[in-house]
C-alpha cells in the first residue's frame, strides 16, 4: 500500500559537505543528472555516511530558494548489487506518520477520532495528540530511524558496543538503530532532545490519564530487527524505563522508491529494547 509521495524526485552525486562556498553543515555542493552544480540542503547532516561526499543521494527542488536550490530527501544505497532508497530527511517521518495514522497502519491506533500536531506538553512539544476511538486522549513522538546494519559491523565501527551482547544477535539480519551520530566525547548522549522527550513520555505516562507512544519510523527496507541503540547506554536504560511505566513503542517501516512513493512495510518489527 502506497501511503506517501514525494514528485519529482533527483538523483545526484554529493561532492563536497559542507560546501565549498557555504561553510555550513548543513549545505553541501552537489551535481544534479544533467550536469548542473548547486547547493542542496541536508538536513540530517552527513547522517552517518549516508549523505557524504561521493554518495548517491535523491533530491527534491526547493520552492524558496535562499541559499539552496535543492533538498537531500533520501539516500541511494546500495549492497550486493541491490540498491535501496533511505529517507534521511528527518521532518518526512513525521508527514508518514500522519498518512499511517489516518490510513489506520497501526495496530495499536486504529479509527482515531482527533488528531493535532506540534502539542506541548510539560517542557517539550510532541508530534501528535488526539483522540483513540475509545476516545482516549493520546501522545505520540516520532524519532526518524535511516541506519541499518549488521551486528558485527556495527561493533566493528564502534567500540564501545557492548561486546558481551553479541551472541544475541543473528548474524544473518540487519539491525536498524537509533540513535547514532556525533557526539563530543565518549559517554555523551547521542540526543539531549530525544532524551527528554522520552523521559517526559514517561512522566505523562504515570499519571495514567494520556496513553503515551514512542514511535520509531525505519526509513529503510533492508531492517528485519529494530533496536535502541547500545552505542547510548542512557537513552536505552531510559527508554527501559519509559517502557515499564506504560510508555509503549511502535515501529513504522516503510520502502521508498525511486519515484518518491513510499510503501508501507509493517508496523511489528521484532524489537529489542
Amino acid at each position: 500500500m502506497i501511503i506517501y509521495n514525494i514528485e519529482n524526485l533527483q538523483r545526484c552525486q554529493v561532492l563536497k559537505r559542507p560546501s565549498s562556498k557555504c561553510k555550513s553543515p548543513y549545505v553541501a555542493d552537489v551535481k544534479l543528472s544533467n550536469d548542473e552544480l548547486t547547493l542542496a540542503h541536508t538536513p540530517s547532516l552527513g547522517c552517518c555516511g549516508l549523505c557524504e561526499k561521493d554518495c548517491f543521494v535523491m533530491v527534491r527542488e526547493n520552492q524558496t530558494k535562499k541559499t539552496c536550490s535543492h533538498s537531500v530527501i533520501l539516500s541511494c544505497v546500495k549492497e550486493d548489487d541491490k540498491e535501496i532508497y533511505v529517507g534521511i530527511y528527518p521532518k518526512l517521518a513525521e508527514d508518514i506518520v500522519n498518512k499511517a495514522l489516518t490510513l489506520n497502519c497501526f495496530s495499536d491506533l486504529q479509527n482515531i477520532k482527533k488528531l493535532e500536531r506540534e502539542k506541548k506538553f510539560l517542557n517539550s512539544r510532541f508530534d501528535f495528540y488526539g483522540l483513540n476511538e475509545n476516545n482516549e486522549e493520546f501522545i505520540l513522538e516520532v524519532k526518524n530511524v535511516p541506519l541499518s546494519n549488521y551486528f558485527e559491523k556495527i561493533n566493528k565501527n564502534y567500540k564501545e558496543i557492548y561486546d558481551s551482547d553479541k551472541e544475541k544477535y543473528p548474524t544473518d539480519k540487519k539491525i536498524a538503530y537509533f540513535p547514532d551520530g556525533y557526539r563530543k566525547k565518549k559517554g555523551d548522549v547521542v540526543s539531549p532532545r530525544a532524551l527528554k522527550h522520552v523521559q517526559e513520555l514517561e512522566e505523562i505516562s504515570k499519571n495514567k490519564k494520556i496513553k503515551t507512544y514512542l514511535c520509531f519510523v525505519i526509513q529503510r527496507e533492508d531492517a528485519e530487527m529494530f533496536q535502541i541503540s547500545l552505542l547510548d547506554a542512557e537513552y536505552r536504560n531510559a527508554v527501559q524505563s519509559a517502557l515499564q511505566n506504560g510508555v509503549k513503542i511502535l515501529t513504522l517501516q516503510i520502502r521508498w522508491n525511486q519515484n518518491g512513493e513510499v510503501e508501507f512495510m509493517r508496523d511489528n518489527l521484532e524489537l529489542d529494547i
